[in-house]
């Protein structure tokens, strides 16, 4: 999935000239908190977030504390063609809530940490009434594909299939299903030798 598909075309966007009450106001109007500096033609010049001015706000009114101070120039940004991978990896990494999509130097885009989650949701079907059973697979290259074969053959749909972070080096597959009686399934796969460590009607 590409981030063109997800991201926030033509971005509300703010010129360093602007004061930090009016960047403020921007935000708060739009309910966002991430704000792309531009300069003319739409160029990439900065990023700045909610927080970092409201931090500068009060000094802003006591001393000479402009939007040019706190805005992040050479922010981490990311092509519309790149892959939503990336850019959940970057926001991870750096620990940012999100980051502007540039092409040829001009904001085209914004991508934020809600919308990667959104994606996620999407993805595993969490919104999507269903069932889930969680499977510990060993070692064998085929172990995956039969479980696969098990849970076809009891006549259920399979909506996405995830594997969890590794927990004392066993490989656990989560398995989401259209609604079922997660019974028939679970006495199916340790039928086979499967170890079952989770299951949800």
């Amino acid at each position: 999935m590409q981030i063109k598909s997800l991201m926030i075309l033509n971005p509300i966007t703010v010129t360093a000239k602007a004061s930090i009450k009016e960047a403020i106001e921007l935000m708060q109007s739009h309910s966002i908190r991430h704000l792309p500096v531009v300069s003319a033609g739409n160029r990439l010049e900065g990023f700045v977030t909610l927080a970092d001015l409201k931090q500068g706000l009060i000094p802003s009114m006591l001393a000479d504390v402009s939007l040019s101070d706190l805005l992040i120039r050479n922010p981490i940004a990311v092509d519309p063609d790149d892959d939503i991978e990336i850019a959940a990896r970057l926001i991870y990494k750096h620990k940012i809530g999100g980051m502007p999509v540039v092409k040829n130097d001009k904001v085209v885009g914004i991508i934020t940490e809600s919308d990667i989650l959104r994606a996620f949701i999407d993805m595993m079907g969490i919104l999507r009434a269903g069932s889930r059973i969680d499977v510990v697979l060993g070692e064998k290259s085929d172990a995956l594909q039969k479980v696969l074969q098990i849970i076809q053959k009891q006549g259920v749909e399979i909506i996405n299939v995830g594997q969890t972070a590794q927990q004392m080096d066993k490989k656990i597959y989560s398995f989401r299903l259209s609604a079922c009686s997660i019974d028939s399934i679970r006495n199916a796969l340790e039928k086979e030798g499967f170890e079952i460590i989770g299951a949800m009607d």
